[in-house]
């Protein structure tokens, strides 16, 4: 990049296309500071002057935002929408007012959807697509985590196997899906619908066999899913929280507590999977690895969430690995046996550190224990 500051608009579509050239995740841009990229979940500042005033931000960025919806930005100070790249490629892009600047952060979505052995995933989700008809699915995880790749997956797989109207609610759209054997209707948030309430009031009127919901905000959003989930619609969501008992809670959260007996019988009548997320850095400079935690709503998980026992699943998920569940502890291990990332980085992500310490011991004492067998042969 050059000493001197470029013209803004032609900042913009360079910053955008090196995006895609260093397989960056985000772009930053704040006044004070040069322009950082986010690759392979660390910043990089970029070669480039501090940006040296909002207007400079707001001249690289009106292209994009989209001129109908620019007044939410100005009453609120904050503004989802996305945008196509000359790549192809689609970002999401988030501006926001910090100390009386505008301020964005911009996100790379790529234009091909991931498959399921691209992005690493354990066989459970590619079986929990292929043999779920109705109910609800969950996918947890924190930002940045691959919640919206791993749904993406999931929903392309349905399309190209399936004949069903699938229909997406998103703030703002970031995978775009092409017919296969299924039809696709994606409304975004601000542009087709002003919000999830709205697009979920009507939407078993539409003729969906499929529904995604972006994320799970609030109560009514969390009681449509769950209530179209009940009437034979399939629905994947996702959360924002790290682990399968963090999203009991935070669905309990959405409702006060004398409906909280309701809840649970939905649940346990609807809830088919609930799939959590942590997107670790591999050994390999650039890469990322999902480590798994995954929860499948057999007859004792019913029974469970019934009786309010859900600090019993995470036993549960301990003890039912042979069906496709999983922990946070064994997904690490096997990251750590299979050369994926460092023992040191799992267990800065570990649940419990003693839990992933003793296991990943074991693996070593096993294969040390076999390789002293196959010597003395």
């Amino acid at each position: 990049m050059s000493d001197e500051l470029m013209p803004p608009g032609q900042a913009c579509v360079k910053l955008l296309a090196a995006m895609t050239q260093l397989e960056a995740s985000d772009l930053h841009l704040k006044v004070g500071y040069p322009p950082y990229y986010r690759v392979g979940g660390h910043l990089r500042k970029i070669d480039m002057p501090p940006i040296p005033d909002s207007e400079y931000i707001e001249k690289m960025l009106e292209d994009l935002v989209p001129p109908s919806r620019r007044h939410e930005y100005d009453e609120r100070g904050d503004l989802d929408f996305s945008a196509v790249g000359s790549s192809g490629d689609r970002y999401r892009i988030n501006v926001f007012r910090s100390m009386g600047n505008m301020h964005s952060a911009i996100r790379r979505v790529q234009s091909k959807i991931p498959s399921f052995t691209e992005l690493t995933l354990p066989p459970v989700y590619e079986r929990i697509a292929k043999e779920t008809m109705e109910g609800l699915i969950l996918v947890s995880g924190v930002t940045g985590c691959g919640k919206s790749s791993t749904l993406a997956a999931m929903l392309q797989h349905i399309n190209e196997t399936r004949s069903m109207h699938i229909i997406t609610i998103e703030d703002p759209i970031e995978y775009v899906f092409s017919p296969v054997k299924s039809i696709v209707s994606q409304r975004e948030i601000g542009i087709d619908i002003p919000n999830y309430a709205e697009a979920l009031r009507y939407i078993v009127r539409q003729d969906p066999d499929a529904i995604f919901i972006g994320e799970m905000r609030d109560r009514d959003t969390m009681l449509a899913a769950i209530q179209s989930a009940e009437t034979g619609h399939l629905v994947l969501g996702s959360l924002h929280v790290s682990d399968v008992a963090q999203s009991f809670a935070r669905i309990l959260e959405f409702f006060p507590r004398e409906d909280h007996a309701f809840i649970r019988s939905s649940l346990a009548n609807s809830l088919k999977a609930i799939m959590c997320q942590r997107l670790l850095p591999g050994i390999e400079p650039g890469s990322r690895y999902p480590a798994t935690e995954v929860l499948l709503c057999n007859s004792v998980v019913k029974d469970k969430i019934l009786h309010e026992e859900d600090q019993d699943l995470p036993a549960i998920i301990a003890q039912c690995e042979e069906e496709g569940m999983r922990s946070f502890t064994v997904s690490l291990t096997e990251m750590v046996e299979k050369e994926l990332v460092h023992f040191d980085t799992a267990m800065d992500y570990a649940p419990s550190r003693e839990a992933l310490k003793s296991a990943v011991k074991g693996i070593k004492t096993a294969t040390q224990s076999l390789v002293g067998r196959v010597r003395g042969r």
